[in-house]
């Protein structure tokens, strides 16, 4: 998956439009990541969460100066989020096929309730796929880059398929047992 962008939206240069703080600066690209993926629970397609995105960090940047330090940041971002949400909603209404404002906002809240657990376990994945012999992390990367398949991969490594198969099935394993384990020594 491609992630979206943290670049900050430009802010008037007049002398009444002051830059946010450092620590909100550290907070809002530390947290882009997260407000995607919540937005993306949300929405159709990366696209959409994309676009979202980038309309809720120039509100959250607009109103740099209204976040109280100290407390949750995530969660006033996507408070922020939700109102450009039903922006979207209201303008795709049109669309044959919605679901009701009820079960978004149910998926959205489970989003963010498991938004820790992902991460750790996305944490984990990326340490765990360093740590693969070179060419088994050349393997699952190639074999999931964008529009790949294990068939193809075979052909272009002139290799069986059935044998690509099984190196992809011993390697995700290895992944699925170290990550297993490393979340085990983080509790």
């Amino acid at each position: 998956m491609v992630e979206p962008a943290a670049a900050a939206p430009a802010v008037a240069s007049d002398a009444s439009a002051a830059a946010p703080d450092a620590e909100f600066v550290q907070l809002f690209t530390r947290h882009q990541r997260r407000l995607y993926l919540y937005i993306l629970s949300q929405v159709p397609s990366p696209l959409a969460a994309e676009e979202i995105l980038q309309d809720a960090n120039v509100v959250i940047w607009s109103k740099s100066r209204q976040f109280q330090p100290g407390t949750n940041f995530l969660a006033w971002c996507t408070q922020i989020a939700n109102f450009e949400i039903l922006k979207y909603r209201t303008r795709r209404k049109r669309d044959r096929l919605t679901f009701s404002d009820e079960f978004i906002q149910q998926v959205a809240e489970e989003a963010l309730e498991r938004s820790d657990e992902l991460e750790r376990r996305r944490s984990a994945l990326v340490h765990c796929i360093q740590k693969l012999r070179p060419s088994d992390r050349e393997l699952i990367q190639l074999r999931y880059a964008p529009g790949e398949t294990g068939k193809n991969l075979a052909e272009a490594l002139g290799r069986p398929a059935n044998s690509v198969y099984q190196s992809l099935g011993r390697i995700r394993r290895a992944l699925w047992e170290c990550v297993q384990r490393r979340l085990a020594a983080e509790t």
